[in-house]
């Protein structure tokens, strides 16, 4: 590759997998990593350059997998450290990239390390944990709160003092502001690039460094009941510190060691604030994951004012990236309705910028009601009847009809929700006019279009129903024109240019297309102008 020429991280689309619920190769319902190497196939005819693996490492399970109790391995549920080795090769045989979850910014309470550091106060590795003496009264020493509900201190009894926890109290939070820290978390990276894996998509990073100070977080006025608890504060001492920077640098300082390899952070901020996760000079993460279109208005407009809000807002040499979709947010068709989902894939893979897919979305996979018995997350057991349980989002994949969909021959662990034979793999795969042969469709002409893959963006209409935008790379000019509305309307195309795709099945082939061109409701279009 030419000194010129764009990372594969760049041009390509990330799949993100969640294995319990990909496909389970032994029927005890549980996604593992022989079926993810049993379906590498669909990922290859679907087109994506990178698989994204949620966790896979021995975990409790408290948070199914985020509460990390060896960084170096494979829980059982998913197979053995082989497995992986067998997926990591045949993955790379078929082109594809094997990118792994890594969740720095706290362990499981059964780690080696805060047994240890849980043993004594004098213990070696006492402060690899944040641990403090109780507040004035005997109390928590602020009134810092969990991301899953109740207070963010958990107090032990044997040695008198509380330990942090962002998240579950089985999920004590790592101090990487000691050296020993940093530097075991550090070689974990260099473990798993030894090995491999294309990348790494850090979990929390905002989450990695409190206020030293442990300053009380100002509440939050506009907080009401019946949001989640942890939002009655704003969070000003127990995210985003400044120090955070530094942390993130020397994890760049490993990846950069390894030829190609990408590291993606997940920070849920607002875009001025993550532009600091670019680095200085750019020296932090390739891709801070841009999370806004999940929470934007579904409008022409105000997505024409967010791109170019974020375009704007990019280091000079930062790469874009887009997420409509992940295992922690309500699926799209559930989001927009099945119509307005088609023009959404047309939006997500024809920004500028590295597109990230979650595993479903392509054949409009929806949120699936779990009873109260069934329900798995432990955010939704803290936080009952609040609606903010992920379960409904990470059901499995419904690959054939059937019971077990094709995803088990046992008892899933979460419910795959109403038999539908359309929505399966297998149907839609045979259907031209389904909505997994438009993400194939968009998928193949972006691998065939440098103007999408890796050319510049101009917004040139946004009205009430139109958003419409250009691609342009070495003379090439496309236009992208996505119709938000129930009605017909006119796409800003003031000469003659030709049909590439089209959200409707029946519009392709089409061929040369005038100024005239018309949208049919809820359609989108690639045409060629240049």
């Amino acid at each position: 590759m030419d000194a010129g020429d764009p990372a594969w991280w760049q041009t390509g689309v990330i799949y993100q997998i969640y294995p319990r619920s990909f496909q389970d190769s032994n029927g005890d319902g549980i996604g593992d990593l022989p079926g993810i190497l049993a379906r590498l196939d669909h990922l290859v005819a679907l087109g994506v350059e990178a698989v994204w693996i949620s966790p896979i490492y021995p975990s409790p399970m408290a948070d199914f997998g985020y509460d990390v109790s060896d960084y170096r391995g494979v829980d059982p549920r998913f197979g053995t450290l082989d497995d992986l080795d067998r997926l990591i090769a045949a993955a790379h045989a078929r082109g594809l990239r094997i990118i792994l979850d890594y969740v720095p910014n706290h362990s499981s309470d059964r780690h080696p390390w805060f047994v240890e550091s849980r043993s004594s106060r004098s213990s070696p590795k006492r402060d690899w944990y944040v641990w403090r003496d109780p507040g004035p009264g005997g109390g928590p020493p602020s009134n810092w709160l969990s991301e899953f509900g109740g207070p963010a201190w958990t107090f032990d009894e044997p040695t008198g003092q509380y330990y942090y926890h962002a998240y579950l109290r089985e999920q004590p939070d790592l101090n990487w502001r000691h050296p020993e820290v940093r530097d075991a978390m550090l070689d974990v990276l260099r473990f798993w690039f030894d090995r491999g894996v294309d990348g790494m998509r850090v979990d929390a990073i905002h989450h990695l460094i409190e206020d030293e100070a442990l300053r009380d977080n100002p509440p939050d006025p506009a907080w009401r009941t019946g949001q989640s608890p942890a939002r009655a504060v704003i969070r000003a001492h127990t995210m985003d510190q400044p120090e955070v920077h530094d942390a993130i640098a020397a994890m760049r300082r490993v990846a950069d060691a390894y030829d190609g390899r990408v590291l993606i952070g997940e920070a849920y901020l607002p875009i001025d604030r993550l532009m600091a996760y670019y680095g200085r000079d750019l020296s932090g993460f390739h891709l801070p994951f841009n999370f806004h279109l999940l929470s934007t208005p579904w409008t022409p407009a105000a997505i024409a004012a967010l791109v170019r809000a974020y375009e704007a807002a990019l280091p000079p040499g930062g790469w874009p990236n887009w997420v409509l979709g992940n295992h922690d947010r309500s699926r799209l068709v559930s989001r927009l309705g099945a119509e307005q989902a088609r023009v959404a894939a047309m939006l997500l893979l024809t920004l500028r910028g590295t597109p990230t897919l979650y595993q479903g979305e392509e054949i409009g996979m929806r949120d699936v009601p779990i009873p109260p018995d069934r329900v798995q997350d432990p955010w939704e057991r803290n936080v009952p009847g609040l609606g903010l349980g992920r379960d409904p989002v990470r059901t499995p994949m419904p690959w054939a009809p059937g019971p077990g969909g094709g995803f088990t021959e046992g008892e899933p662990w979460l419910p795959l929700g109403p038999a539908d034979p359309g929505l399966t793999v297998a149907a839609q795969a045979a259907d031209p006019g389904s909505l997994l042969s438009l993400y194939r469709a968009l998928l193949r002409l972006r691998r065939g279009e440098p103007a999408l893959s890796a050319g510049a963006v101009a917004i040139v209409e946004a009205d009430e129903a139109v958003l419409a935008y250009e691609r342009t790379h070495a003379g090439r000019r496309l236009l992208v024109a996505l119709n938000f509305s129930a009605r017909t309307a006119t796409p800003p195309l003031t000469r003659a240019g030709r049909l590439l795709l089209s959200s409707r099945t029946e519009a392709n082939g089409a061929g040369a297309e005038g100024p005239g061109l018309a949208l049919a409701p809820h359609e989108g279009v690639v045409v060629a102008i240049g």
